[in-house]
Formats: structure tokens, sequence, C-alpha cells
């Protein structure tokens, strides 16, 4: 089996499109359809289902893609262990949620963009569970999670900071400057929140389950916030997404503490030896946090 067709492979795998795994490995759909084929053949097996426009993995194509992993890896590293001065390269699946991307990540993506421009960065955009089997299957290089347990199967997981929650209104809401609020007080406030699978959002709604408030979903962080300045409601958001309309008045916190804490953590598959480029994204993640916080 030639690593190249196992890369390949991974990647169909990922991605469940020989199009689109075609177009991120920069080859013609017609070449990754032909090594596929080729590995087939080698194995005597076939690895994916055609179902029409879709594919997906056989139970050979199930039982090789962990076999497949830990050859790649050994692989890299081997490529890592001999070109260990050179000038840091490779590409990097990051997967990472909005409050992150938006509001903690763009310093340490124009960090790299400027120092290791051979260090390739992809965002992928997902919510606690989907990175985690993401990481697990080896889809994702590393990924940012926000919860409050920082063990998880099948994961290493390093945890940058805890992630201060705060609850914010706009300046002329009812709630705006009581004392001491309680979660009990919030039954009668029109919460205003993201995606449901977002970590915050979802302990919010739990927290307040008993009184059963309405809740108003706008997707976004962005969204969520102009929604709020307007009066629409309140909502529970990580301080570092609202710190600038706090200083402007646009938002205001209200005295309700969260009845529990969120973590910021970086994570990747258990066993698996980071290469090079991607330990020195850990560190500047973990250094980037580490000021941010200071």
């Amino acid at each position: 089996m030639e690593l190249r067709l196992l890369a390949t492979f991974e990647k169909v795998a990922d991605v469940l499109s020989f199009t689109r795994a075609a177009s991120e490995l920069g080859y013609a759909q017609s070449s990754v359809t032909a090594q596929i084929r080729s590995l087939e053949s080698s194995l005597g097996v076939e690895l994916f289902e055609r179902l029409g426009s879709r594919i997906r993995l056989t139970e050979a194509g199930e039982r090789l893609l962990p076999y497949a992993h830990r050859m790649t890896d050994l692989a890299e590293e081997a490529r890592t262990a001999v070109a260990a001065t050179a000038e840091p390269s490779g590409a990097i699946a990051i997967g990472t949620m909005e409050s992150l991307t938006s509001y903690r990540l763009p310093p340490l993506m124009e960090y790299f963009h400027h120092r290791y421009p051979k260090v390739r960065l992809t965002l992928r955009p997902t919510l606690g569970d989907e990175t985690r089997q993401a990481l697990r299957q080896g889809t994702y290089d590393v990924g940012f999670l926000m919860e409050p347990e920082t063990e998880h199967e099948g994961l290493e997981s390093e945890v940058l900071a805890p992630e201060p929650l705060v609850l914010v209104a706009g300046p002329d809401h009812p709630l705006v400057g009581r004392a001491a609020l309680t979660s009990a007080d919030l039954a009668e406030a029109q919460l205003v929140g993201t995606e449901p699978g977002c970590p915050y959002r979802d302990l919010f709604e739990a927290e307040l389950r008993e009184w059963a408030p309405p809740f108003m979903e706008f997707g976004t962080i962005e969204a969520t916030k102009r929604g709020v300045a307007a009066g629409l409601g309140v909502a529970l958001l990580p301080r570092v997404t609202v710190e600038g309309e706090l200083a402007s008045g646009t938002l205001v916190e209200l005295a309700w503490k969260a009845p529990f804490t969120l973590f910021t953590q970086l994570a990747w598959r258990r066993g698996k030896r980071l290469p090079a480029h991607v330990r020195l994204f850990v560190e500047q993640a973990r250094r980037l946090v580490s000021e941010q916080r200071g």
C-alpha cells in the first residue's frame, strides 16, 4: 500500500466526496477515483459504497481507516524527524466554534500568516460533539472545545483557560440595576441565544428549565448581541465576545452569576504524535490565550 493512496483514502473518508477530496488535495477528480480503485484492487475489497451521488465507507473501509491514520501519522513523524531544522510547514485542520474563531483566534491566524507562511491553517466551524467525533476519526488535527468537562473519551486535551460568561441586556431592560439576581428572577425574561448545541446556551437553558422561560434563537453571536441591544431580551455569552459592547454601554452586565464553569480547551486524538508544525500551533495557542487573559 502506497502512502499516497492511503492519504487520498483518508481524505475521501473524511469528506465522503470524491469531488471535494480532489479539490482539497489539488488533484483532478479522475485521479482521486483512480487512486481509490488502485487501493481497492491491491487490497481485494471495496472501500466505498456508491449510493447515487453519495458515498459511504464499507465495513472494510471502516476497518482500514484507523490503520491508515497510524501509517500516515508515522510517515509524518519520520518526515518531521528528518527535517527537524527546516522551516515549519504543513496543513492543520482545526475544529473551532464561533466565539473562539471571531474573538480569540484572529491574532493567532495573523501570527502564523506572517511568521510561518508555509503552515496552512483551515478553520472548520463545529460544536462540541461534532468536533470530538472529527478528532477521533482524524478529520481534524486539533480542535477547540468550550466545555465544563475536561476529560474526553479518545482524546488528549489541554485546558487553556476558564471562559468567563456574562448575562447581558440592553441598557433600558427592566433587570438592569437589580442586585443579586437569581435564576428564578429570570423566569419572566425573554431569553435570546445562539443555536442549540452551543455549550453555554444549552447549560443556560437547562439551568432555567424549572421556570420554563421562552427562548428566542438568533443563531450567531453577532445577531444575538444586536437583538439584546435592541431590547428583545437577555443573553448569556462569553465575556470576550461582549467586551466592546460593555465598554461602550451598548450592552449592560446583569447581576447573575452562572452556576457552571466552562473551560476553553485544545484537543487532539489520543495516541497521535503531533507533527512539529501542529505542536507549534498548540504552543502559540497556549501563549496567546495566556496573554489575552493577562
